[in-house]
């Protein structure tokens, strides 16, 4: 199945499959198929039993979510899952076998050496080498590479140490509903209850109303967090560079929408300069320089929500390293981070002629 490809519908058209349709990354990637107007020639939203019969309107035509089931892909070109990684486990080969190539925008795949993890800014070469599943990179993984990456091809790179400022939509809109409930309830001078942060199935929970927790997902024997080896073998993956040094340190903060990460890294050539870096980022595609400390011009999580781009600001010289430099990425979580970069990944598979 390496690099194949497939016969395209009539017209020119696709037929594509959702499964997750009714979640906040699905209902997102609705969306951004709309606006840009995706060449569609039929359209499966597919979820969990719980919300299959929902009615969703799509470009004017009502659609009725299905169950997603194993013989739901049949004529299906694209795939695309956001429902859970044991959800993209069982079904998604089973979309593979239909004929289907399938996005997936969970963990499940990521660190698969025979899956390519892809940011198209960043490596949509890759896309080439796919054997029936593509995997969508990790929300905060992705605004950084985007960021990085034309550094790395102008300048060289060889560390990266981040620490993130995570808005709480990334752990879901229930996550989203504790924070506001959470709110009000110090607003009233009640106790605040806290049920989902920072991991659902860990035993302890906090309030991250007014608060910052300083652990995303589970902790991994060496001390890390899951979302945290995350971001360090995934960008040495996309960046095709396993001497790469990157540590990172994962954050929750009390923002609905749009992550933020400040980013250490150090570069190869030798007297770069902070505008070499903002040369670099003014040039790349995807990613916007907001960069004026004079005016005080930089990005912030509430100016990158709803917006497609990376966002990237306070570019320092480090005051000991010759070269290192300090960055302030942001961009909204929900968009660029999963649908929006979904939906690009199906579009570049367009326009390679993969599909």
């Amino acid at each position: 199945m390496k690099g194949r490809k497939k016969i395209m519908t009539k017209n020119n058209t696709y037929n594509i499959a959702i499964v997750g349709a009714t979640g906040a990354v699905g209902q997102k990637i609705l969306k951004i198929l709309a606006d840009k107007n995706f060449p569609i020639n039929d359209l499966k939203l597919l979820s969990s039993p719980r919300s299959a019969g929902k009615k969703i309107d799509f470009k004017g035509e009502t659609l009725t979510v299905e169950v997603a089931e194993a013989d739901s892909f049949k004529n299906v070109d694209v795939a695309l899952f956001s429902a859970g990684g044991s959800i993209s486990k069982k079904l998604a080969p089973e979309a593979v076998k239909h004929g289907a190539i399938v996005v997936d925008n969970t963990s499940a795949y990521r660190m698969d050496p025979n899956v390519p993890l892809v940011v198209p800014e960043v490596n949509a070469n890759a896309l080439k080498d796919h054997q029936g599943i593509i995997a969508n990179p990790n929300c905060s993984t992705i605004q950084m590479v985007a960021a990085l990456k034309p550094i790395q091809e102008a300048f060289g790179l060889s560390r990266i140490v981040v620490s993130t400022y995570q808005a709480v939509s990334g752990a879901g809109w229930e996550a989203v509903e504790e924070l506001e409930n959470q709110t009000k309830q110090h607003v009233n001078q009640e106790e605040m209850t806290a049920d989902i942060l920072p991991v659902g199935s860990d035993e302890k929970h906090y309030p991250i109303a007014f608060n910052a927790l300083p652990q995303i997902d589970v902790f991994e024997e060496n001390g890390y967090t899951a979302e945290e080896m995350k971001m360090i073998n995934e960008s040495k993956k996309i960046l095709e560079n396993n001497d790469l040094y990157v540590s990172a340190t994962c954050v929750r903060l009390p923002i609905v929408t749009s992550h933020a990460e400040s980013v250490y890294i150090e570069v190869e050539k030798e007297n770069m300069t902070v505008s070499d870096i903002q040369k670099v980022i003014k040039t790349s595609d995807g990613v916007v320089l907001q960069d004026d400390p004079s005016t005080q011009t930089y990005p912030t999580p509430l100016s990158a929500a709803n917006k497609e781009d990376v966002f990237v600001g306070r570019i320092r010289k480090d005051l000991d390293h010759n070269n290192g430099f300090h960055l302030w990425i942001v961009s909204d979580n929900l968009v660029k981070g999963a649908a929006l970069n979904t939906v690009q990944i199906a579009q570049s598979l367009m326009n390679q002629g993969i599909i």
